[in-house]
């Protein structure tokens, strides 16, 4: 019998979710929807003085933008929802107790006294005598006696898990084949902490056999931490599940990406405008290729294609340029009437939402090919319902040009009594002016622009003129003309 596929995402709440945690959401969840699984969210909040509700909250929202639907997991906030719940780590302390006792009591791991200025202390010896610095077990083998002695003293302990210090562990890994760690150059990890609770290296074991994980996808950050989990799971009886290590995604200075490359939050992305669907595509191309080299794909496309042997071992590359080129594609081929409800929280924010004027749907159409950001489409738009503001530059080179006054006057005059007032009309009427008064294209087009929007760039003038309507456009020419 074919055991069903399940993946999970399982972030720590210290803080927004970023791109990395976003890309490693993204792959879990095709994985689990092409093989017909099940994706889980898990909430690791074992770090009880960095965790925070906030932090929660900004997770789940961010991952909901994606559009990246969870089978099994938090609800909201607090609650949460599946066969195995509850899926925040800190309310499953009694399930992790009960495996911590089992390894105490098989001699498989042990209580550690040494003080954290202790560890400090060997740390800086084994930098000073370039060793890799670990714990060197120093409490592996205390007696009975020694220990009661040590808690007679008033002695805090951690609890410790004893990893084998012969041999090798192997990590048979998806993407970067098999991983040889040696056992006598890892550290007996703590994993259950001075202050009672536990540690994540030892909960994520616990919980991703428990919910049946058969996939563990995750960054190449934890690569590191792969053989003491899978020494745990020896320890317990249990078959470790298949690891995928992702590679790290640098800037494009080559560094590891950070802020100064720009965003890095999920939700920054979205509140500058990009398009949930563009940041699946984009953060799929992130560390994973098909044959085809196929850019742009449906969410049908990368569930069928998405595959684990399509992810490179090199380090991604995040480039600010191909994500616009893309949100850019995207939004030209969204419906006018769907991008304008994608656009809403922009147009609502400059105030355009509902405002007095021509047709939204008429406005936005009239830029679709421009737009690369949905926070530009107001900065675009704005001029057809607002008064108009005219930049400093083109107010002095076009409409302070000799001779301009007059072509405004002159077209108000002529345009007040052109019916209908649409595109076509509009183009002849004032290529006739511009014949009548001897004067070149740019001496009349230009003036006509920068009058009625305060630009010297924008959409295709007659088409602008006609959604603007007649008593906009002539009232905007009179104005100008009345500032000169």
């Amino acid at each position: 019998m074919t055991t069903k596929i399940r993946t999970r995402f399982a972030p720590s709440p210290t803080g927004f979710l970023h791109i990395g945690g976003a890309r490693t959401t993204l792959y879990n969840w095709l994985y689990a929807r092409r093989h017909k699984g099940d994706f889980i969210l898990r909430i690791e909040d074992t770090d009880e003085v960095r965790s925070t509700d906030d932090s929660v909250t900004a997770i789940l929202d961010s991952v909901k933008w994606l559009g990246l639907d969870w089978d099994e997991g938090p609800k909201d906030g607090k609650t949460d929802t599946g066969p195995y719940s509850p899926y925040f780590q800190m309310q499953r302390v009694p399930v992790y107790r009960k495996y911590l006792d089992q390894l105490v009591a098989e001699g498989k791991a042990y209580r550690c006294y040494c003080t954290k200025d202790e560890l400090d202390e060997f740390r800086r010896v084994a930098q000073l005598e370039k060793r890799p610095p670990r714990y060197p077990g120093k409490c592996r083998a205390l007696s009975a006696a020694q220990r009661q002695e040590l808690e007679a003293q008033g002695k805090k302990f951690s609890i410790r898990f004893k990893m084998p210090v012969d041999g090798a562990t192997i990590v048979d890994d998806a993407i970067r084949g098999k991983v040889s760690f040696e056992n006598n150059l890892q550290q007996d990890l703590v994993i259950w902490k001075t202050t009672d609770g536990p540690t994540y290296n030892f909960c994520c074991v616990i919980d991703d056999h428990l919910m049946g994980m058969t996939h563990v996808v995750r960054g190449d950050e934890h690569l590191s931490n792969t053989p003491s989990q899978i020494q745990i799971y020896y320890a317990l009886g249990w078959t470790p599940p298949k690891f995928a290590h992702l590679s790290m995604i640098l800037g494009p200075d080559g560094s590891k990406l950070s802020k100064r490359h720009g965003a890095t939050s999920v939700l920054e992305y979205r509140d500058q405008g990009y398009l949930p669907h563009t940041m699946r595509n984009y953060l799929a191309l992130l560390g994973w290729s098909n044959t085809e080299s196929q850019q742009l794909f449906t969410d049908e496309d990368l569930i069928s294609k998405f595959d684990l042997e399509g992810c490179q071992k090199s380090p991604a590359t995040f480039d600010t340029v191909k994500l616009n080129w893309m949100n850019g594609e995207y939004i030209r081929q969204t419906p006018v009437k769907e991008l304008i409800e994608l656009a809403k929280p922009f147009l609502e924010k400059a105030g355009l939402w509902g405002a007095k004027g021509p047709a939204l749907e008429r406005v936005i159409a009239l830029e679709h090919e421009k737009y690369k950001l949905l926070s530009e489409i107001p900065t675009l738009i704005e001029f057809f319902y607002k008064p108009v503001v005219f930049d400093p530059k083109a107010f002095e080179k076009v409409l302070k040009a000799p001779g301009a006054k007059d072509v405004l006057l002159g077209l108000a005059d002529a345009l007040q009594e052109l019916t209908p007032f649409e595109e076509k009309p509009l183009e002849a009427r004032i290529r006739q002016f511009v014949t009548e008064k001897g004067l070149k294209n740019g001496q009349v087009f230009h003036p006509i622009r920068v009058a009625t929007t305060g630009r010297t760039e924008g959409p295709t003038l007659f088409l602008m003129l006609e959604i603007m309507g007649k008593d906009m456009v002539v009232s905007r020419l009179k104005d100008a003309a009345g500032k000169l």
